[in-house]
């Protein structure tokens, strides 16, 4: 999936949500059909920032197990859950305008209209437009793992994202993280192993098998040949 965060601001110790981004700012050429899904999907799926709290019950026309999606980078993965789900709803946020566009042209490509984009900052989409209590599961698949010590600051799996996202969380909502990197794996599960008010689904094994329902995406496939492994997390919210 795509990249995330930019590095934290001088201020990131007293703002620790305003501090970490979701995203790594990164500029792409267009294709035609990423263009095209920006001119003609975006008028009809996207959503603004500015816009604020949202009644996605009215945004999508009815009521529906929903899905928030963290940096859904080229939106393969996305537009296949959707696909594969038209009764759930889901909202992918993405900063990357090449992606915004692919997934878009996707979605008018299979006519799908169950998902709606944010193309901003996903942790500000969280805390402002995404009632509290609201959703089923949140997503965070391939972040970016900022390897080197002096950066794991710059994760955006802290103890601030965990709290953010239970929040956001139905009780018995669920938060699913993978990664392809070993280190942030246990990071990711060191973190949310003391977030208070969730369980992990895997219990004693830390991690859960990979999920059916979660896509293998080309760089997973390609890291797999490689012998890379991939780790996926399951945090449930009790209260």
């Amino acid at each position: 999936m795509s990249d995330i965060i930019e590095p934290a601001d001088e201020g990131a110790a007293e703002r620790p949500l305003r501090g970490i981004k979701s995203f790594v700012m990164r500029s792409g050429r267009m294709t035609e059909g990423q263009q095209r899904g920006l001119d003609q999907g975006w008028p009809k799926f996207g959503l603004q920032l500015e816009d604020g709290l949202r009644d996605f019950d009215q945004v999508f026309g009815r009521s529906a197990p929903r899905t928030f999606e963290i940096g859904f980078g080229m939106g393969h993965a996305t537009l296949e859950m959707a696909a594969a789900a038209p009764e759930q709803d889901f909202i992918g946020v993405e900063v990357h305008k090449p992606g915004v566009g692919a997934l878009l042209n996707g979605m008018l490509t299979q006519n799908l209209s169950n998902i709606r984009v944010y193309s901003c900052d996903a942790l500000e989409v969280l805390r402002d437009c995404v009632a509290d209590a609201s959703l089923d599961r949140v997503l965070l698949f391939f972040p970016d793992p900022w390897h080197k010590a002096r950066h794991h600051k710059r994760r955006i799996v802290q103890a601030s994202f965990a709290e953010l996202v239970r929040s956001k969380l139905k009780v018995g909502g669920v938060l699913h993280m993978a990664t392809d990197w070993q280190p942030y794996a246990e990071h990711m599960l060191e973190v949310m192993s003391r977030a208070p008010g969730y369980h992990n689904v895997a219990g004693g094994a830390g991690y859960v098998e990979r999920p059916s329902e979660r896509p293998v995406t080309k760089f997973e496939k390609r890291g797999e040949r490689l012998g890379h492994g991939v780790w996926d997390l399951k945090f449930q919210r009790d209260a």
